[in-house]
């Protein structure tokens, strides 16, 4: 009997010591936005003034920095909504892979198109 009381967890216990769906993504979210600000910075903004736009460059870090904010905070938000039960279940490992490649792809991938697409507009220029 003993022995089946310390083996039953309550599922908050599971949550903090096993998976945690919330706080990974979570984590991965604050990663993401210094990914994605750091990228911006040095590769967006870097390509803004080699145009000439260099008050422009500014006003862009600004707004897509603020715009992309809301996007990431909805990927956390699904998952931080999760109860004990959900946050601990390992069959949520495919929505939360799913959401993460997105999220990165995300991170990474619109500052690089950004600069690509003003470097585009400088060549055409």
């Amino acid at each position: 009997m003993n022995k089946a009381l310390h083996d039953a967890q309550p599922a908050h216990e599971t949550a903090v010591r096993g998976i945690d769906w919330r706080k990974s993504m979570s984590n991965h979210v604050a990663s993401a936005l210094l990914v994605y600000t750091g990228i911006h910075i040095f590769a967006t903004v870097g390509a803004l003034n080699d145009v000439g736009l260099k008050m422009g460059a500014l006003f862009a870090l600004c707004v897509l920095v603020a715009g992309i904010i809301p996007a990431l905070r909805k990927f956390e938000s699904r998952w931080t909504t999760l109860s004990d039960e959900e946050a601990a279940d390992p069959g949520k490992a495919p929505a939360f892979r799913r959401d993460l490649m997105f999220l990165w792809l995300l991170a990474i991938g619109l500052p690089v198109a950004l600069t690509f697409g003003f470097k585009a507009i400088a060549a055409a220029g």
